[in-house]
């Protein structure tokens, strides 16, 4: 089998798993890397694959910023990347004379507003931590069995997602969300999200780490470096870290099944 490996909680377990079952001469593992993956996110993602589970990577890169259905970054955004990452994927599956492929998809997140969900569908991915019911916490707990060094590291979605919608997506942006994320990191902070509005970073913490970055020296360490990645306004938002805060602005037209069947 094919494995959609992007070295998270998830598709990390997915590959341990595909491996321990199958062997790894006959199992694939597959990361798309490209500006919207971290680069620290991409290395780690390679180590871990080769020290924990013993494989090596094929490093796909599907170019999908060059593409002005996923760079002009409407509510679909999600599934234009996905049919790129996944065409990728049927072709070398095709080559190597594989059947399935697989993706790191778990229960929960069949309530969660996924759009790229619709490309794996028409593309006939599987998603067995899906199909087993298995949720992130069960997913994390077997990880800790396993010794699996992902099992409590935070979630990192693609830098694409902290681009308010609308918003060109640019190599330039996704490079100033990546080094201000990295700056932050440096400080302390373990979950969190750097936001994009054009001119203005909005910064989510968790409520107890918001003194963190409120006080100095740490809060004109933060201005000093956001300005000088080019944003003009450098803000806090008070509700905290909340995972996919920037679909709270869709409405739920957009969000729903038909809406999104339409593309």
């Amino acid at each position: 089998m094919v494995v959609a490996y992007s070295g998270g909680v998830d598709s990390t377990f997915l590959l341990k798993t595909a491996v321990d079952t199958l062997g790894k001469q006959n199992v694939l593992a597959c990361i798309a890397v490209g500006a919207t993956l971290p680069d620290s996110q991409y290395k780690q993602a390679l180590e871990n694959a080769k020290k924990s589970i013993g494989i090596d990577v094929i490093t796909l890169e599907p170019a999908e910023i060059s593409d002005p259905a996923f760079s002009s970054n409407k509510a679909d955004r999600c599934f234009h990347c996905k049919t790129h990452l996944l065409r990728l994927l049927t072709d070398l599956a095709k080559k190597n004379k594989i059947q399935h492929i697989l993706c790191g998809n778990n229960f929960d997140d069949k309530d969660d507003y996924r759009p790229g969900s619709r490309a794996m569908n028409m593309f006939g991915i599987k998603c067995p931590l899906a199909d087993a019911q298995l949720t992130k916490a069960e997913i994390r707990q077997l990880s800790r069995q396993l010794n699996l060094p992902t099992a409590d590291i935070p979630a990192s979605p693609c830098l694409a997602s902290r681009i308010s919608y609308g918003l060109e997506i640019t190599e330039e942006r996704l490079r100033q969300i990546e080094d201000a994320e990295d700056f932050l990191r440096s400080l302390g902070l373990v979950e969190f999200r750097v936001r994009h509005h054009d001119t203005i970073a909005r910064i989510e913490v968790h409520p107890q780490d918001m003194e963190k970055i409120t006080k100095d020296p740490n809060r004109s360490a933060i201005i000093e470096k956001l300005k000088s990645l080019g944003f003009k306004f450098v803000t806090i938002d008070l509700q905290g870290f909340r995972s996919g805060s920037m679909n709270e602005v869709l409405p739920e037209r957009e969000k729903s099944p038909d809406h999104r069947g339409r593309g």
